[in-house]
């Protein structure tokens, strides 16, 4: 049993002796291996890292679907229990249809109304988006979606 375990240790060691020659070796002419990043020059291994690449933008909806979903709140109306999320959709429904208008392809100057009308809403609302803050200027709210909603009927060509 000794000579066995003797003669595996001694087999294992040939194993690894071999490896490490290999792996510290230089490379042969015509030898398929290429060196690693820590052999390479700075330079040269820097200039072999990719670039970080900037995450792809996320699609702006399309004016028409914006402007669909800001339609299916014509029919909701602030009632208890339901008011915060009424207004609440409305202000996110006129975000994204003013972000819609203004990536599309036909400009923002097509849509030069709406467009003013949300940036005012926008103005008087601030960063607060909170249900007391837009239970306050809910009439503004609503007013510019209906006035959204009375032009965009005039250019139909923008949503169908």
């Amino acid at each position: 049993m000794r000579i066995h375990q003797g003669r595996g240790t001694a087999v294992a060691a040939v194993f690894l002796a071999a490896f490490l020659v290999s792996c510290s070796a230089s490379p042969e002419a015509g030898s398929e291996r290429k060196p690693t990043a820590s052999e390479q020059p700075a330079n040269v291994a820097a200039a072999a890292e990719p670039e970080a690449q900037e995450p792809l933008p996320t699609p702006v909806e399309k004016v028409r679907d914006a402007f669909a979903t800001l339609q299916a709140t014509l029919g909701d109306t602030c009632t208890p229990g339901n008011c915060d999320y009424f207004l609440g959709r409305v202000n996110d429904e006129l975000t994204g249809l003013d972000e819609a208008m203004k990536a599309d392809p036909k400009g923002p100057g097509h849509f030069k109304q709406p467009l003013a009308w949300m940036s005012a809403l926008q103005e008087t609302l601030g960063d607060d988006t909170s249900t007391a803050n837009l239970e306050k200027h809910r009439s503004e709210l609503i007013g510019v979606r209906d006035k959204i909603n009375t032009w965009m009927q005039d250019h139909p060509d923008d949503y169908r």
